[in-house]
């Protein structure tokens, strides 16, 4: 009875930190620039009077902005509640410190899925890309999760302003888009450039999406997936570890 009621409890909890964070931070300033305004803008840098290839690139668009909008919600819930002081009237509650973790991690992978739905149909509609619809939809799954919990990760620094924690993870989330793929082909990085492309997630989900969309692909499927599902692993063990090092500092 007892291994049945703890599941029960773990998953509730997880969707009413969830519901919480939908209802107070979707609409937030700051994830709504950085979530969504900043990738387009971005990205239109770059597009605007290079002559690129729209049919080429829009994987590496909608690459940045599922990655954008997933890790946009998980810097700002933390240290926004320990500045407003609920972080510790959610600590009274009879959740655990991993229930908060996946509660904030699922707020940010259902704002990433939403946005990018409407993102691959604008794509598929005006570029007539003949899709891989069941890839293109697990590799969404897939990375918008990866993608949110290295947002969560990026909250874990004992800090109560978020405006330090949106520099801190401005500085980590920046230099990723540049070796993933998305304004270079991962096949035309050479060297150094090319190793460092494998330590990004995003890297993975350019290639799912090009597999999906141009049905190009450079790395194995396979090898995409398993990636992103380790570097989901990782981040929510760190995340774990740094959140309860630093649970009651910046109160």
């Amino acid at each position: 009875m007892k291994t049945n009621i703890l599941p029960r409890q773990f998953l509730r909890g997880v969707r009413v930190v969830t519901e919480k964070n939908i209802r107070i931070y979707y609409t937030k300033a700051p994830v709504l620039i950085f979530g969504l305004l900043f990738p387009l803008f971005l990205f239109l840098a770059f597009y605007i009077g290079k002559k690129l290839d729209m049919f080429v690139f829009f994987p590496g668009l909608l690459a940045m902005s599922l990655f954008f909008t997933s890790s946009s919600i998980g810097p700002l819930i933390t240290p926004w509640e320990k500045q407003a002081g609920t972080f510790e009237r959610l600590l009274s509650f009879p959740v655990s410190i991993n229930t908060i973790i996946f509660g904030d991690i699922v707020a940010g992978m259902l704002f990433g899925l939403v946005i990018n739905v409407f993102v691959l149909v604008a794509g598929m509609l005006f570029l007539g890309y003949s899709c891989n619809i069941p890839v293109l939809f697990l590799g969404m799954i897939i990375a918008s999760f990866c993608f949110s919990s290295f947002g969560v990760l990026l909250a874990s620094p004992a800090a109560r302003s978020p405006s330090h924690i949106m520099m801190f993870s401005s500085l980590i989330r920046f230099p990723l888009i540049f070796i993933s793929g998305i304004f270079v082909p991962i096949s035309e990085l050479k060297g150094f450039a090319r190793i460092l492309s494998y330590f990004s997630p995003i890297t993975y989900f350019v290639d799912i999406a090009n597999t999906g969309l141009r049905r190009i692909s450079f790395i194995p499927a396979i090898v995409d997936f398993a990636a992103l599902l380790v570097f989901s692993i990782v981040f929510i063990t760190l995340s774990n570890r740094f959140h309860k090092r630093n649970l009651i500092k910046g109160l």
